[in-house]
């Protein structure tokens, strides 16, 4: 909406909100903080919205979706709205999002993503699931092999070896999904998991309490941005021989305290 107004504000100097809130029924002012951000469309408000665009059914559908994904705050909310939005795509086109969010939705494809630079695989699927900890179905195995292939993130050598295309695959540092989410509380499980299932040589699990102004997050993110750039680009003369997960977590444990302490 708001690149609507942008873009017609350009071609005509006296387009306003007024004249845009008269076409779409809405008030004025409400509707330039809805295109400021700072407010949602009323569910009653949608069907006069997508009048004004001349939506056809399913684009009235998807934009419903999209309004309701922006207003949803639980997590249950929020998973639900963004896969009814991925059903409404156009089927035509396949976007990497898509592929993105499956690609997060379990934690053992980054794991044979990265298994595959090491482990000389060539289809015998059952064998790749056990290699996995915890082990994987051959199906499980067969389905995220489909998936790699689909994203282009590997390939099959003349040798019938599926390779990595990329070294390392990464959402970025601005990409928000749901799907990272669900990535993150399956990698998380893991970690709580590897306390029982491995010793504590073949593992690295420390913990550190501290109080600190919440002015100073930004900085911690940057050191361990720096920190997982350096692991990203560790080089020595050992053979990579397992895959591992690292997990950095920082989380508040008590409530940002006020003037009084």
């Amino acid at each position: 909406m708001r690149d609507y107004y942008d873009e017609k504000k350009r071609d005509n100097p006296y387009m306003s909100y007024r004249y845009l809130g008269y076409h779409m029924k809405l008030d004025s002012g409400f509707l330039l903080k809805v295109l400021q951000g700072k407010l949602h469309l009323a569910e009653r408000s949608l069907p006069s919205v997508c009048a004004f665009f001349k939506f056809s059914e399913r684009e009235s559908n998807y934009f419903e979706m999209l309004v309701n994904y922006n207003k949803a705050k639980s997590m249950i909310d929020i998973k639900m709205y963004f896969e009814k939005l991925m059903v409404l795509r156009d089927s035509r086109a396949r976007p990497v999002e898509e592929y993105q969010y499956a690609f997060y939705q379990k934690w053992y494809h980054s794991a044979i993503h990265a298994l595959l630079s090491i482990y000389k695989f060539k289809g015998e699927y059952k064998k790749l699931g056990s290699v996995l900890s915890p082990s994987i179905t051959a199906k499980q195995a067969q389905e995220s092999i489909t998936l790699l292939k689909k994203t282009g993130l590997i390939t099959i050598g003349e040798d019938g070896v599926y390779r990595p295309t990329d070294a390392f695959v990464t959402s970025g540092e601005k990409w928000h999904s749901v799907a990272i989410r669900d990535f993150q509380q399956e990698t998380i499980n893991l970690s709580s998991q590897a306390l029982d299932l491995y010793p504590k040589e073949q593992r690295d699990i420390s913990t550190v309490t501290v109080a600190l102004s919440s002015k100073d997050l930004p900085e911690i993110r940057e050191r361990i941005r720096q920190f997982r750039q350096s692991i990203l680009t560790l080089e020595n003369d050992n053979n990579p021989d397992t895959v591992y997960q690292i997990n950095i977590q920082v989380i508040p444990v008590t409530q940002t305290l006020g003037g009084e302490k």
